[in-house]
């Protein structure tokens, strides 16, 4: 069944065109990713599909009664609202119809007549058909999927959250939204690992269609069976993943290649032979070639990597063999009650040549560690030395380091005041500012914009260690390509936060992990990383599994205990004396109990203490069987302890009596 379908559309502001000639049509449970570099018309085209932009030329046909769920960038929820409030009511007429059954079972107690009860029956039936049963638990799985804890979403305010974490809200409440249509716009942004991992999770088991733009090649490979990619003014539609995309692309570029070269090879031997014959003998036939060359449809250039930024990463002096060291650092925010901790004992040290990923959940300190190490933010203990010979620059996230009263061209111009004009014009131009746009003010600029500006100036300097916190944050994917190249290419040492797995797969020697607290150092590649962190997810995961196991078995035992106490309380006829000697019977069988249990263990651990015991496989294989039977006694002792505790208590209270 077809939802979308667009036919040779374009759109034009003005005298300016936008895209022309886009194609394609997205069927029900498809996932499209549309890629393509700032500016090309992503936006436009999610405008085109909701309806609320009509195509210049072209035409666009949508299902009878599309529902589709767009998160709205603009919007704003009332300070005072709960989290979980926001993200419910993605469900409005589920939540009014649930207080409407509310309502009418409280009337109910006074009005018993059919009506009432023929109009209650009803809306329940409703209720329950369409999941207003599930709704709770869908808000609660979601809030949780982007990390959010449910039970603190329901008294935590929207007007407390930082821009990141609303952004999360607004993608929760999408997702919430019942539809047929899903429109996802930079999804990722505000997501780190593992919450971008539940949400490629989610995308992979809903039922719903999904057109998903973003820059996280990873995630789109994850997610898409289409892409549609934007470049030359117009858009092409693909089959498969992301990967298959890229290969794709490049063999139609390679076609158009030789098919455009083998034109102008024609084109050219023609015109030599029109010359050469126009005023001889054969005219008439150079005359008749001159008449079809005019009429030749001709093709097009290949469409290459013109417009993308250039971008070269000059590391100057060589730094020494340690880069960065810290010894016991704890690092910490000011706060009006005193400092805040974010990561105690940090030891670290970074060597030359190294490109250490610094990943951990949104939040955790990544950013205030990174000014700790680099000195702009004191350690709350401990210490940090920074190499006599190592030189910084730093990307920071929020690119806040620009001048936003300067224009692009000053903004050059004042780091190299030597240049003339046309070395800052062909700079800039090498990032995509060319002409006029060169004297716009950098604090009108969109955040891309903003990002390349301060790409342009990391190039000017010339230090041997590279801090990136974020920097694809606002790029498209072919800067994003550009950049991993450049990084690369580097000769010095380098410290990147990024959640784009993709460029951490290409180019991470080294993870550092802020995890409960602590940064943990994994001395190998990213992919390394990821394989060691998924065997740690799922050894997690096992281990609550026997967690809920264990908790469900001690329940069990917990109601036989009861039942077994209230046996005894019937089989005494009220009689506090026989009810007593009972008690303090089974209390006597659960000291028993623990004695026994404790003997095993005192034997177990006696035999597992042997140095002998490992001295033949045999011997090794018999440990590894006595410590699994330690591991089971220990839980039977905790278990008889509580059952040993109840017991106690129990008596206490009826000798009190």
């Amino acid at each position: 069944m077809t939802l979308i379908s667009l036919g040779n559309a374009g759109v034009d502001f003005g005298a300016s065109e936008i895209f022309r000639d886009i194609s394609f049509t997205v069927a029900a449970g498809d996932r499209w990713a549309i890629v393509g570099r700032n500016g090309t018309g992503k936006t436009t085209l999610v405008r085109l599909i909701t309806g609320t932009l009509q195509p210049t030329r072209g035409n666009v046909a949508r299902m009878p009664g599309l529902r589709v769920a767009l998160m709205d960038q603009h919007r704003r929820f009332p300070d005072d609202q709960s989290l979980w409030d926001i993200v419910a009511d993605a469900f409005g007429d589920l939540r009014a119809l649930e207080h409407s059954l509310a309502t009418q079972a409280a009337n109910l107690e006074h009005d018993h007549s059919e009506t009432a009860m023929e109009k209650y029956g009803r809306d329940l039936e409703r209720f329950e058909r369409d999941g207003g049963y599930e709704m709770a638990s869908k808000v609660d799985a979601i809030l949780m999927g982007v990390g959010f804890e449910p039970e603190m979403a329901k008294v935590t305010r929207i007007g407390t959250l930082s821009g990141g974490e609303r952004g999360r809200v607004a993608l929760a409440r999408q997702l919430a939204t019942p539809s047929d249509l899903l429109i996802l716009d930079e999804p990722t942004n505000h997501l780190d690992l593992d919450t971008t991992a539940w949400l490629e999770q989610y995308l992979a088991t809903t039922e719903r269609t999904v057109v998903c733009i973003s820059h996280d090649r990873a995630f789109l490979n994850a997610m898409a069976d289409h892409v549609l990619h934007f470049e030359g003014g117009t858009a092409f539609a693909y089959t498969g993943s992301y990967e298959s995309f890229v290969q794709q692309r490049e063999e139609r570029r390679l076609t158009q290649q030789r098919q455009f070269e083998k034109q102008q090879n024609k084109i050219s031997s023609e015109l030599d032979y029109i010359a050469r014959n126009l005023a001889g003998q054969n005219t008439r036939q150079a005359k008749g070639r001159r008449k079809l060359l005019a009429r030749m449809p001709r093709l097009s250039a290949p469409i290459g990597a013109d417009g993308v930024m250039a971008l070269r990463l000059d590391a100057g002096n060589r730094s020494g063999d340690r880069v960065i060291e810290a010894k016991n650092v704890t690092v910490g925010v000011p706060t009006p009650d005193g400092p805040r901790t974010l990561v105690k004992h940090v030891t670290v040290v970074m060597e030359r040549h190294e490109v250490v990923a610094l990943v951990g959940p949104n939040g955790a300190g990544k950013s205030t560690l990174i000014k700790t190490l680099l000195g702009e933010m004191p350690p709350l203990d401990g210490d940090v030395k920074v190499g006599p010979s190592t030189t910084v620059a730093y990307y920071r996230q929020d690119v806040g380091h620009l001048p936003l009263n300067s224009t692009i061209y000053d903004a050059i111009a004042n780091e190299r005041p030597l240049w003339e004009r046309r070395m800052v014009q062909g700079h800039l131009g090498r990032y995509g500012f060319s002409g006029d746009e060169a004297q716009r003010t950098i604090g009108t600029l969109s955040g891309g914009e903003r990002a390349r500006v301060a790409m342009a100036l990391l190039t000017l300097s010339t230090n041997n260690l590279l801090i990136l916190d974020e920097p694809t944050n606002h790029l498209d994917v072919e800067s994003i390509e550009v950049l991993e190249d450049a990084v690369d290419g580097y000769e010095g040492s380098v410290l990147i936060v990024s959640h784009d797995r993709a460029v951490l797969r290409g180019l991470a020697t080294q993870v550092w992990e802020l995890r409960h607290n602590a940064l943990q150092v994994f001395p190998g590649s990213f992919v390394e990383w990821e394989a060691m962190r998924a065997e740690r997810m799922t050894n997690e995961a096992k281990q609550l599994r026997a967690d809920d196991k264990k908790g469900a078995e001690r329940a069990v035992r917990q109601r036989e205990r009861e039942r077994e106490q209230q046996e005894r309380e019937k089989a005494a006829g009220g009689d506090p004396r026989k009810l007593l000697r009972a008690a303090e019977k089974a209390l006597a069988d659960a000291e028993l109990r623990v004695a026994t249990v404790e003997s095993t263990i005192a034997e177990l651990t006696e035999q597992l203490d042997n140095p002998f015991l490992y001295d033949t496989p045999a011997g090794v294989k018999k440990a590894a069987a006595l410590g699994r039977q330690l591991d089971e006694e220990r839980e039977q002792l905790e278990d008889a302890l509580h059952e040993w505790s109840t017991a106690e208590e129990y008596v206490s209270l009826l000798k009190k009596k």
